[in-house]
C-alpha cells in the first residue's frame, strides 16, 4: 500500500490525502497512449474504424483514388489498410487520422480540448510558495518527470531487420505516386530527425520526400522550417549532415512532427506531454542519431552541403500542384524495420482530406499558447477552405482603438501564423466556428474603406497565388464593433436589429 501524503485538519483528512500511486493511475486512465502504430491499428479495428482491402491495388494513382473518395464520403470515412499492394509484400495504412473521432483517438483522448487544457495548466503553473503547496505539487511534478524521451539499449522493434549496401531498396515499400502530374513517388508521412550543428538541439519535422532511386530521395524542407535551418548551418560549415527518417511511429509522435512548435522546443518532449509518457529512442546503426524504438521503418543517411536536385511537381494540400524546385538529396546508408512492417502514409489534396483533421487538432491544441502571447484572444478558427495557412478567424476582447489591428500584426509575427494570408477579427460574442454568423457579422458591420488593412509579408511556399515566391500581400479585416476613437457609424447604416416583439401581426387576410 502506498504511503499517504496527507495534511490532517479538523474534521479529518482533506483532498491532499491521496496516494501518489493513485494520482499516477488516474493520469494513466485519463490519457491512453500507444506504444506503437500497430497498437493504434488494434484500437481502430476494435472501434470498427478501419477497412481491410485484400484485393491487389496499385500504389501508382489507384490507392489515391480510393482514399480520396473515402476522405470525402462524409465525416472522413474510415481508415484503410491495403493488404495487397502491387510490387510490395508490405501492407499500407492510410487515412488513420482522417476523422474528428480518429484524430482524438490517435492522441489518446476523447476530446482534443483535453490536451489544450493540459498545456494551459502547464502555462499557468506557479512555483509553490509553502510546504502545503509543495506537497500538492508533488504528483504533478512526478508526472511531468515522465514526459522527456529516453534512450534505451539493446534490441528495438525498429531494428529487427537491418539492410545496408546493395540490400537497400526503397521500392520494396509501397510508396505512392499520388496524382497524375507528380514528379514521381513520394514518402508523404515521414518523421524527419535532424540536429543543430551549433547546439545539437534535435528537430523532428515532416517534409515530403520524392524517391529518385533505390537509395536516394529529395528532402523538401521549406526555407522557413527548422530542418532547413539546420541544413544551412552544415552548408555554411561545408559539412555533411546526418538525417534519420522514421516511418510508422506511434500516432502521437507522427502528429508532433507536424506541430508548429517554437524553435528549439523538442517535439518528442511535446509528444511525451500528450502521451503522459516519454518516447523510447534507440541509436541508429550507421549515423549518430536516435529514433523511436517502436517505429515500423527507419531510413538512416545524410545530405551533402551543396548537392541539390530537382524535386516535384507534387499535388499538394491546397488542391494545386506545387512547382518543381531544387532541394537537398538524401542518401540512405541503412534501412532498418520490423520483421513485418506496416507502411504508414497519407495523401493530400483538395479538402477535406486526412490532414484537415490534423490541422484542426493543431488549431485547438495551440490556442492556449496564442492566448498567452495575445490575452485578448477568445477563440480562433482556421477554415478548411483556407487550407489553414490562408485564413484565420479570431474573436477578441476589444479594449482600445485599433486593438484589432494590433492583434493582426501580432499574429502575423507568430510562428506559422506568419503565413496567414487573411485575418478576420470579430467581437468576443461571435462564434468563430459558425461561418454563417461570421459572414452575417462581416457583411453587416465592416466598412470597406476603413476596416480593410493591407500589408506585405512572408507567405507559405505552397501558396500558388502568391505574386512572388515566399512573400506577398496580406489582408486584415476588422469586423469588430467600432468604439470611441475609431469613428462612429451614421444612423443610415443602422446599428439596431429588428425587435421581433414589435413585428405587426396580420390576421384574417388571404394572399392570392
Amino acid at each position: 500500500m502506498s504511503k499517504f501524503y496527507g495534511i490532517k485538519r479538523e474534521g479529518g483528512i482533506d483532498s491532499l490525502s491521496v496516494p501518489i500511486s493513485y494520482c499516477l493511475l488516474v493520469s494513466q486512465i485519463m490519457r491512453l497512449h500507444y506504444n506503437s502504430l500497430r497498437d493504434f491499428l488494434t484500437r481502430l479495428e476494435r472501434e470498427d474504424e478501419v477497412i481491410r482491402i485484400k484485393e491487389k491495388v496499385s500504389p501508382v494513382l489507384e490507392i489515391t483514388a480510393i482514399t480520396d473518395r473515402m476522405c470525402k464520403s462524409g465525416n472522413g470515412g474510415k481508415a484503410i489498410l491495403f493488404e495487397n499492394v502491387d510490387g510490395s509484400d508490405i501492407p499500407l495504412l492510410i487515412n488513420a487520422f482522417g476523422s474528428k473521432k480518429r484524430m482524438a483517438m490517435a492522441l489518446g483522448v476523447s476530446n482534443i480540448e483535453e490536451i489544450a487544457e493540459d498545456i494551459r495548466g502547464l502555462i499557468e503553473i506557479k512555483p509553490p510558495q509553502n510546504l502545503i503547496e509543495k506537497i500538492k505539487f508533488l504528483p504533478r511534478l512526478f508526472e511531468i518527470s515522465h514526459y522527456p524521451p529516453k534512450v534505451i539499449t539493446g534490441k528495438a522493434p525498429c531494428q529487427e531487420v537491418v539492410l545496408t549496401g546493395d540490400s537497400i531498396d526503397l521500392f520494396r515499400f509501397p510508396i505512392l505516386r499520388c496524382w497524375p502530374l507528380d514528379g514521381g513517388r513520394f514518402i508523404t508521412l515521414p518523421v524527419v530527425f535532424t540536429k543543430s550543428l551549433k547546439d545539437c538541439k534535435r528537430n523532428v519535422g515532416m517534409y515530403r520526400m520524392q524517391v529518385y532511386d533505390r537509395k536516394t530521395t529529395g528532402m523538401h524542407w521549406h526555407i522557413h522550417k527548422d530542418g532547413a535551418s539546420h541544413y544551412d548551418e552544415y552548408k555554411k560549415a561545408g559539412r555533411r549532415m546526418e538525417v534519420a527518417v522514421a516511418i510508422g511511429t506511434d500516432p502521437v509522435v507522427t502528429y508532433a512532427a507536424t506541430a508548429p512548435l517554437p524553435y528549439g522546443v523538442d517535439e518528442l518532449l511535446f509528444a511525451g506531454l500528450i502521451r503522459k509518457k516519454g518516447v523510447e529512442l534507440i541509436k541508429c546503426k550507421t549515423i549518430d542519431m536516435e529514433v523511436p524504438a517502436a517505429a515500423e521503418i527507419v531510413l538512416e543517411g545524410y545530405v551533402e552541403p551543396n548537392e541539390l536536385r530537382e524535386e516535384g511537381p507534387f499535388g499538394d494540400h491546397t488542391g494545386y500542384y506545387s512547382l518543381k524546385g531544387d532541394y537537398p538529396v538524401f542518401h540512405i546508408t541503412a534501412i532498418t524495420h520490423r520483421k513485418n512492417p506496416i507502411y504508414f502514409t497519407t495523401i493530400v489534396g483538395k479538402p477535406p482530406m486526412e490532414d484537415c483533421y490534423m490541422g484542426k487538432a493543431t488549431e485547438r491544441i495551440f490556442l492556449p499558447m496564442l492566448k498567452t502571447l495575445n490575452p485578448e484572444i477568445v477563440d480562433i478558427d482556421l477554415p478548411w477552405e483556407g487550407v489553414f495557412h490562408n485564413c484565420v478567424i479570431v474573436s477578441m476582447r476589444k479594449r482600445y482603438p485599433m486593438h484589432a489591428r494590433k492583434l493582426m500584426t501580432s499574429l502575423w509575427g507568430s510562428g506559422q501564423m506568419s503565413f496567414s494570408k487573411m485575418i478576420l477579427t470579430v467581437d468576443e460574442d461571435i462564434d468563430v466556428h459558425d461561418y454563417r454568423e461570421v459572414a452575417s457579422t462581416l457583411l453587416n458591420t465592416f466598412d470597406i474603406e476603413r476596416d480593410i488593412y493591407i500589408t506585405e509579408g512572408i507567405l507559405d511556399v505552397l501558396d500558388h497565388s502568391a505574386p512572388n515566391p515566399l512573400y506577398g500581400s496580406k489582408v486584415g479585416i476588422d469586423a469588430t464593433k467600432k468604439i470611441e476613437g475609431e469613428g462612429v457609424k451614421s444612423e443610415v447604416q443602422g446599428t439596431h436589429p429588428v425587435d421581433e416583439s414589435q413585428k405587426l401581426e396580420v390576421r384574417g387576410l388571404e394572399l392570392v
